[in-house]
Formats: C-alpha cells, structure tokens, sequence
C-alpha cells in the first residue's frame, strides 16, 4: 500500500488533557440487551431475545426486566428476566476486548425467569403467586424484588430475590390474595387504600414501597414493605384522600393539571431524599423535595413545564429559540431540551435526573436535579445527530432501529456509569454508557470522501462590453458587477469571484475562477444534502444581451452524506486526544495491525485494523463483518503511556451496502485534486458487445487491415462471443492484445509495445445489419499510452483511459468475499466487480467503468479504471464523481487537455 503510504498517516497535532466522563448529545448505545445486534427486532423472544420489554431495575450486579407493556408494542411475554453478575456478563467500557462472536456487545443471556415456567414457554396463564398478565413495572433495592402485575390489577412481591425459573412470589397487593383479579372495590368502583386499577410503576427505597397506581390517578406509599397480601398504604398522593373517584372513561376526564394531582402516572421513584413522578397525563414529571408523609402533599417543582398548573405536550413556553420570524413574532420551537410527551419514567441517584421522553423518542439527561420549573436537560440520548434531531419527529432519520436511536423509551435503570433503557418497540434494552466527548455525533467518515459538497456553476459566454452588469443572486443575495473598458472573460470571471468571497464571504457558498471554462465554480459550505437547497440565478441588467449567462442548474447539486458507511470500508474518525502519538502502519503491510501506538477502534465490539493514528484522526477498517445490520456503534480506546485507559463515548455509524468515496489529495479546497493516474503505459482502445446472441449471428473486429470473426453458434452467450474474439486476437495480432474488462461485456485492446509507438494503431468493430449482437468500437485508434498521475504537466486526453482509488464500493461478486478478509490486503482475481454497478461523470460526460474491483494487495481499496469521452473538453480542473444506486462519491478535480478543442 506504499501508493497510499502518504495518505494514511495524518498529520502529526498535539495532544490534549482529558475530557471528563459525560452522556452527550446524540451518542450511541454500547451496549445491546436482547438482540443479536442493533437493527435486528427478532419476535421470536426465548433466553437470548426479549419481546416488547416494559421495566427495568439495577441493584446489587443484578439487572431485571419486564418482558411485556400496555404501549401496544409486541410481542408481550408476561414474564420478569433476571440477569445475575451484571458486571462480569457484560463488558465493561474500558475492557480490551477480544471477540469470539459477530457482536461482543450485542448479549445478554438471561439467568432466571419469573411468571413462566422456562424461557421457551410464553403462556397467557391464569393468575397465581407464580404467572403475570402484563407486568410493565420492577424495582429491588437488591434485597427485596417488586412487580407491578398491570392487567391482574396487582403487585408482586419477593421477600428475597428468586433464585430460580418460576419461583411463586410472597406478598401480594391489591388482591385478598393470588388467585384473584378484582379492580377498585364495590359496583361504584371507588378506590380503597388497598386497590389497584392499572398499576405501571413501583418503587423501593429506604424500606418504602411506592407504586404508581396509574388508573386511579395517584401514588400510594407503603411505610415499609408489605408482609402480609393485600396490606393497606399509609399515604396517597395525586388524590385527596383513599376513596376519590376516577371515571374509568378517560374521554370523560378532565382534570386540569395542578400541584397536587395527577392524570394517568405511570412511574414513580426517589433517591432517597426526593420523589419523582411521571405524571404521563399532564406531560411532566413532578419532584417533591422530600418524601411526602401526609396525604395530597403538593409537588414543589416540574419538569416539561413553566409551572405547576400546565400540562401541555411539547409546551412550547418552556422552548424559547430566540429567532424572530420575518414579521417580527417569535420563532415557536415544536419541541426542545426543556418539553415533554407521554414522560414515562424518571429516575435519580441524587445527582443525575434521567426521563424517558416517551412521545420524543428520547432520554433528557440532567446533570444534576432541577431547582426550576422548565428547566433545559444538559443532553439527549436516544436521538441521532445535532439540535436539528431534537426538534424533529424521527429518532433515527432513516427510521430504524440503530445503535443511537429509541422508540417511546419505557424505564430506566442506572449503575454509576451505563444507563439502561428498555426500547419497547425494538425489542431490546439499550445500555448508555458515560465516557469522553472526543468524537463528534458524525465523526466517523469515509476517509476518502470525508464530506460530500454540492457544488454548481455560472457559465459566461457571448461578448463581453463595458458598463453590461452581470447579475448573479444566491440564495436571497445578489452580487452585481459592472464591466469595465476592455475587460475580458477572465477579469470579469475573476472580479465576480472577489465580490462574492469578499470579507467573511457568502455565507452560502464559496466561489472560484475556472477560466479555461469561463465559469465560477461556486461550492457550499455546508457540506451534505442540505447544500442541495441553494438556489443560484443569473440576470444581465440593461438591453445589451450580447454577454450571455448561464446556470448549471436551480440549485446547487451533489451534495452527499460521507457519514453512511459501507462494510469494509477504509474511514477517518475525527476528534480530540485520541493518541498520544502520531503513526501508521507499515506501508507495505499486509494485515494491518489492530493496534497502533496503544489506540483501538472498535465497532459493535470488533476490534477494527488499524492503517494510522493521531491525536485528531484515526484512520481504520470497518469490519466486513456488519454486513448483516444497518448500524453499528464505534468508540477508540486509548491506552497511555502511564497506563492509564480512556474510551470515547460511542457513536452511531448508519450502515449502506455501498457508498463510494475518492481518494482525494490533502487540502481545504472544494472539490480537491483527485488521486488519479494514467490508465496504461501502453495504447488502449475498448470494445463494447452488446444485444443478444443469436446462431448465425457475425461479430467482426478489424484492427488496421486485419478482421477478427465470430459466428454464433447454437449453445454461445454475449459471454462466449466474447472469449472467442479475444482468443483470436491474443493468439494472431502482431501489434495487438486483447483481454477482458471486468464491467460490462467489453474487450480492452491493448497494444503489445508500450510507449507512443502504440498510439493511432486503428480498430473497429462491426456486425451484420438485422443481425441482434452488436459490436461497438468506444474510439477508432488506440490512444494515450501514458503512466504516473495526471497533473496539469501531464493531464488526461479524451478517450484515454484513467485510473482513480476509491473505497466503499461494497462486497465484490463472482464468489470472492472468501477474499475480503477484513484487516487482510486482497488476493482474490485481479477482475473483480462490486455486487453494484458503478457509474461515472467526468465533465458532466459519462465515462465508461471499465473495471471498477479490490485492488490486489491493499486493504479496502478499489482500483477504478475509467475510459474518458472522446470529446471531453479541455479543463484544467474537470470534475468527476462515481456512483452506486443513489449513492454518489465526492468530486474529485483532474485536469484534460484536448488537443483537438478550439477556443
């Protein structure tokens, strides 16, 4: 890989101090509970896969879970996972790992189950002291374990935590006992200090028992925990007192959000000093300073409103933006860091405060309990990308289930470092874990695109006179220039390109000269599909239309997303303080090492090979391995030279089959110089077969005076006419070889002395009229015998034949992913093809792919070998881009020269 040697080792930046251990914005999950990796919503729930899970609860290394939830999510498998020894069964954040499976951190084998008789079995049982009928709620103070048994209108509880499948529980409450299933007493179904209608939520702490009795609008608070079935709570809060009616017909309720009730909680929990309550109803979680001791007692604070008498979902009073619209009335946010839908959970371990944002999709992180009402969460979890993600309605903007993203999120549980969320609907518990802010939401790019521009252009042509005023507008900005005395194309070209750069800028684009082609090459500055929305116009001013102006189209175009990877592809993660040190792999390595300078990269727990490191980069491969999902995590870990291990927080990496990126040289400018080299040192030409094979059919190549025949014969494909026509002129051309292109059914004529000598040797290729295979020669001489890079010394010609390194091509076919070992240089054959088909544009002229394979001997790199139109036009900086399906790479600039072209 000594041709890519330069590329791969960054430049060499100092080091920074440690980042303090934080959840931040948009970060991944790193860890996976119930599936077998992050895209994955296997139903088929058993000891390994969980369904549609509810709650969730963390005490003593141990990790419980309620496989079921009234959220209409499925499937619903009424029973309690206990996971035992929490921290030897999962990773944790700074381990080496070392992997035995696909995904390391996609686990969790459950030890015990409660309300089934094993893990096979997901029965709809009658009630008794060892089934459930939808239990949605669990908590244990490690000691004692508790479970809102929501549809048998009761909680379980264990005296001490079950050791075994189907253990029956000790204590019930809410029922005379475990074989019944009554609501609120009497035909008036007025409540009691015993009853429960709906219970989601429970609680323990210091001793208390807490349950959020959800259709009775109220939480009851045990003083201790209950011994005895169907004991009788010591305090309500939400009601007035035991026996307030509430109509089981909620589209008749209408309570209006105050201090001191509530409408349908749905979770409550303390740190030991205060009580949180997720009062689903009124959009808001309340905080009571102190444990309440008397009936009623009001709320002190609220979350998700301005104050204690509103309950309106995604309040926007709590969202100020600080933007003014056009008219002058404020900008209203439809949702922020502040607002609240459906909260289903919030949880505290007297520092933090965690709510699971149902309706957001999200988790509000609080780096330390609220004093105000309506105050901001410091970060959201559970939604990908930048504050445009907080306001949007998709958790994952492609809408699937990845490694960053949650839908409705039910419960929470929280060690000290991983908070675990249970993700209902995709049936699955992600683990959050703190760690350094190093690498950014979309950091993780493919090194040779690393950001995809949209670009346009403004083309002049005419005559140009003095005084005509050219007028070019982008976006709501106009630039005039006025043309003075003897001005030309390239001072006019040149000073439109000043006025529109001049000070800090447009701040839509940035504009360039390209006077071989009288244009201004405008680019946007913001890279992605977003620069595809600037609109570019031209005007002239006056009557004199002699000078003409043209766009390249409405709008700026080509604008990409460089942060969607393809399996095996060669990517840059950028941050801060990632290494120590500065240094790469051998360049003429053949595996690459899975370590460089202490630093690993791990994607879904894949240890990644490694081509290079930095502090501010690290250059690596993604594993060929995650073929089978659409998301992974990634995160580096860095070992110092004073031992000491620090992990990045882990980051979302959305998974594609393919997406192409140009190796591109280093450098600010937009497009940037494309690595491209000169296809052959010796004369090329191709040959296209196309049509239908049909007997009897004539495909003829004439090389100078010589003819090359076939005749189809019974049993023949394109294929065959292909191999024989290449026998034949391999076999018996003095001046000519012929082999096979890799894409397409093309013959690639080559002439057998290299250098100049081969250039102008005539060819063509022919086939009878009404004959159904059809023979089509690209050029009509073979041309451009040339090797090394093309630069502007020693560009590209038409019809010549070039070669640019790409990565993120995908899989290629013909059996050889037994050669795409990841980590490992290619030794598959040398023709190979993406299971894609690749396209080209050079110069806005398509370029025929005449190979586009893994270059033997590399790692994760593609050898594209492209055949330039014959009447490309001379330009020094001639775009180009390759594309796959809807993906399109970056624009890489090379220059042409045609000889033939008049100006």
């Amino acid at each position: 890989m000594k041709f890519l040697a330069c590329f791969l080792l960054p430049l060499a930046l100092t080091a920074q101090t440690s980042a303090p251990l934080q959840f931040t914005t948009g970060q991944a999950a790193r860890i996976v509970i119930g599936q077998p990796n992050f895209t994955a919503q296997d139903n088929n729930s058993n000891r390994l896969v969980v369904g549609a899970v509810g709650g969730i609860a963390f005490a003593n290394d141990m990790l419980f879970v309620t496989d079921a939830n009234r959220l209409q999510a499925t499937p619903v498998n009424h029973r309690v996972l206990m996971y035992r020894g929490v921290s030897r069964k999962f990773p944790s954040p700074t381990d080496e790992l070392f992997p035995t499976t696909r995904c390391p951190v996609c686990i969790g084998e459950a030890d015990v189950v409660l309300g089934q008789d094993d893990f096979v079995k997901l029965d709809l049982l009658a009630p008794s002291s060892k089934t459930m009928r939808a239990p949605v709620g669990v908590a244990t103070d490690g000691n004692t374990l508790v479970v809102a048994d929501t549809d048998f209108n009761r909680v379980l509880i264990w005296n001490s935590i079950p050791q075994s499948n189907a253990m029956p529980a000790d204590v019930v409450l809410g029922q005379p006992d475990f074989t019944r299933v009554i609501g609120n007493e009497g035909q008036q179904n007025i409540p009691t200090n015993r009853s429960f209608r709906g219970p989601q939520g429970v609680w323990i702490q210091n001793g208390r028992l807490f349950v959020a009795d959800t259709n009775n609008n109220r939480i009851l608070i045990w003083n201790s925990i209950p011994r005895n079935n169907f004991a009788a709570a010591d305090v309500v809060i939400g009601q007035r007192d035991f026996n307030t009616f509430v109509t089981p017909d909620i589209t008749k309720t209408t309570v209006e959000a105050k201090a001191d009730n509530l409408l349908t909680p749905v979770s409550v929990t303390s740190d030991g000093t205060r009580m949180f309550v997720s009062d689903l109803g009124h959009n808001r979680v309340l905080i009571w300073n102190s444990i309440p001791r008397s009936n009623n007692q009001p709320a002190d604070l609220v979350i998700g409103q301005p104050s204690l008498t509103e309950g309106a979902a995604n309040n926007s009073k709590v969202c100020p933006s600080g933007e003014k619209n056009a008219d002058g009335t404020d900008v209203i946010l439809p949702r922020c860091e502040a607002s609240l839908e459906f909260p289903r959970f919030a949880l505290s371990d007297g520092k933090f405060l965690f709510v699971a944002d149902g309706g957001n999709d999200r988790v509000l992180v609080f780096n330390q309990v609220p004093t105000q009402n309506g105050v901001k969460a410091d970060s959201v979890l559970g939604q990908i990308g930048t504050r445009v993600n907080l306001i949007s309605d998709s958790a994952d903007p492609r809408g699937i289930a990845s490694s960053g993203a949650v839908r409705t999120p039910q419960a929470l549980a929280f060690d000290g470092r991983n908070l675990y969320v249970t993700d209902p609907f995709n049936r699955r518990i992600m683990v959050f874990t703190m760690g350094e802010r190093k690498i950014p939401n979309s950091g993780v790019r493919n090194s040779a695109s690393r950001e995809i521009f949209a670009v346009g252009a403004i083309s002049f042509a005419g005559e140009v006179k003095e005084n005509q005023e050219p007028v070019i507008k982008i976006g709501e900005k106009e630039y005039k220039y006025k043309v003075k005395k003897d001005e030309k194309f390239s001072t006019l070209i040149t000073n439109l390109v000043n006025l529109i750069n001049a000070g800090a800028g447009d701040p839509l684009v940035l504009a360039t000269p390209n006077l071989v082609r009288n244009a201004v090459i405008l680019s946007a500055r913001q890279a992605g599909a977003i620069g595809d929305t600037v609109p570019i116009t031209t005007s002239l001013a006056g009557t004199d239309t002699t000078l003409v102006l043209s766009t390249s189209g409405a709008t700026l175009a080509g604008g990409k997303d460089a942060a969607l990877i393809a399996p095996g592809t060669i990517v840059s993660l950028f941050g801060e303080n990632l290494s120590e040190v500065t240094a790469g792999a051998p360049a003429d390595a053949k595996e690459l090492p899975l370590e460089i300078g202490g630093v690993q990269v791990y994607f879904d727990g894949i240890r990644s090979p490694l081509y290079s490191v930095s502090p501010t980069e690290v250059r690596a491969q993604v594993p060929w391995e995650v073929l089978d999902t659409e998301s992974v995590n990634a995160w580096v870990r860095t070992r110092k030279a004073n031992g000491e291990v620090s992990v990045t927080t882990a980051v979302a990496v959305p998974i594609v089959r393919q997406n192409p990126g140009i190796f591109a040289l280093e450098g600010a400018e937009e497009p940037r110089p494309g690595m491209v080299f000169h296809g052959s040192p010796n004369a090329v030409g191709t040959v296209s077969i196309d049509g239908s094979e049909r007997v009897g059919d004539v495909a003829t190549i004439t090389i100078e005076d010589r003819a090359y025949t076939y005749t189809v014969a019974t049993g023949d494909t394109l294929d065959t006419v292909q191999q024989r026509l290449i026998a034949q002129i391999d076999d018996r051309d003095p001046r000519v070889e012929a082999g096979k292109a890799s894409a397409f059914r093309r013959i690639r004529l080559r002439a057998r002395v290299p250098g100049p000598d081969g250039n102008g040797i005539r060819y063509s290729a022919s086939s009878r009229e009404g004959d159904q295979v059809i023979m089509t020669a690209t050029t009509g001489q073979l041309c451009c015998a040339n090797s090394g890079p093309v630069t502007e010394e020693n560009p590209a010609l038409p019809g010549e034949n070039i070669i640019v390194l790409a990565t993120g091509l995908g899989l290629v076919k013909d059996g050889n992913k037994q050669f795409q070992n990841t980590g490992k240089a290619y030794d598959g054959p040398e023709l190979n093809d993406p299971f894609e088909f690749v396209s080209s544009l050079a110069a806005g002229k398509t370029a025929n792919v005449l190979s586009a394979g893994m270059k033997p001997g590399t790692v994760g790199v593609f050898e594209v070998v492209l055949e330039l139109n014959s009447d490309i036009p001379t330009d020094p900086r001639t775009q180009l881009t390759i594309a796959q399906d809807v993906f399109v790479s970056n624009i890489v600039t090379f220059p042409v020269f045609n000889p033939n072209q008049t100006n």
